[in-house]
């Protein structure tokens, strides 16, 4: 089988390799559509790992299946995910599947850029979902990124009539953008340094945008004077840029919730002072990391009942071979929002 073997963003070699082997209580998937996600463009955080294959926004079909798996069958559709929780450590049985340490060490093999994967018995028994026939293999893509936005507006406590920032415009942002408009957020405000993706934003379900280039755009201001006031219920962080993130620190209202969602350049510290952010302000600072399986399983229905439109956010679709201009595309951030590999294309 044909895989995309990644060294660099800049040299990606396709190659030949034996379709994976599954045992007894593993699936061989053969993949149909393949996501390239913004994480998978940042070459510092898997230099050391390198050459390797990515891809973990995959679908596709049930290829072959060991004797003891039980509930699926050859032909199936599916979506699968990479990284699967254990659910009996101490992180998983207070709520943080995500943290714990199986969904750190699980992933498939090789990766979503090639033909076909083997699902390990963990991720057969934590990791699979059944795509109806309503979702494209494309639009399945967007389970994984989709549940990791599902959990962390639930983890940062997002109500309907909130008025939420959303820093930085790129797919995350836009979807996450686009689970804000479906759940009620009173004011959706969203930044970007690029006219494109601020147009992206309104389309998606943003009320206002700013340009955060410019250099006469005072955020906290602006937001005030949109939101009878006060500044924002809470701040969504898309983006890890030094600046973006002082901006989004000094938007959030007293009480108020910033998630730091996008990675950060490496070596980046945050840039704020204790006692103007934090003393006599109740302001929470939270991260969140990838989805559970019922994060998965929520997006998914989103997605099913069309209540979260991804079709319109796919920009770019090409075949395997073509994969080093997709991620040419991804790294430079510009028009391109979503590009999707077909490895059996």
């Amino acid at each position: 089988m044909r895989c995309a073997l990644y060294y660099s963003n800049k040299d990606i070699k396709i190659i030949e390799k034996a379709v994976p082997k599954i045992d007894d209580d593993e699936v061989l998937m053969k993949v149909m559509a393949s996501g390239i996600c913004g994480s998978d463009v940042i070459e510092w955080y898997r230099r050391d790992k390198v050459p390797l294959v990515l891809g973990h926004e995959v679908t596709g079909v049930i290829a072959a299946l060991g004797k003891n798996v039980k509930g699926y069958k050859v032909g199936d559709r599916i979506c699968a995910a990479h990284h699967v929780p254990c659910n009996i450590c101490k992180y998983c049985l207070s709520g943080h599947q995500t943290v714990c340490d199986t969904i750190r060490a699980t992933n498939f093999d090789p990766g979503g850029f090639s033909e076909f994967l083997r699902l390990p018995e963990i991720n057969v028994k934590n990791g699979i979902y059944i795509l109806p026939d309503s979702v494209s293999f494309e639009e399945g893509t967007f389970v994984e990124p989709l549940a990791c936005v599902v959990r962390g507006q639930r983890l940062a406590g997002v109500k309907p009539a909130d008025t939420v920032i959303v820093i930085g415009s790129g797919l995350a942002g836009l979807l996450h953008i686009n689970l804000l408009r479906t759940t009620g957020a009173s004011r959706i405000i969203a930044t970007d340094i690029n006219d494109k993706r601020l147009e992206y934003a309104k389309k998606f379900g943003a009320n206002y945008v700013f340009n955060a280039a410019g250099r006469n755009i005072d955020l906290p201001e602006a937001v005030k004077k949109i939101n009878d006031g006060f500044l924002a219920d809470a701040v969504i962080l898309s983006t890890g840029a030094s600046g973006a993130v002082l901006h989004g620190l000094k938007s959030v209202r007293r009480g108020g919730t910033v998630l730091f969602f996008g990675a950060a350049d490496e070596g980046a510290k945050l840039p704020l002072s204790i006692n103007e952010i934090f003393w006599r302000t109740e302001v929470a600072l939270l991260s969140s990391y990838a989805g559970s399986i019922l994060d998965h399983r929520t997006a998914l229905e989103l997605i099913r009942s069309k209540r979260i439109s991804v079709k319109d956010m796919i920009t770019d679709r090409l075949p395997l071979k073509d994969i080093a201009a997709g991620f040419e595309l991804t790294a430079k951030a510009q028009d391109s929002l979503k590009v999707i590999i077909n490895p059996n294309g």
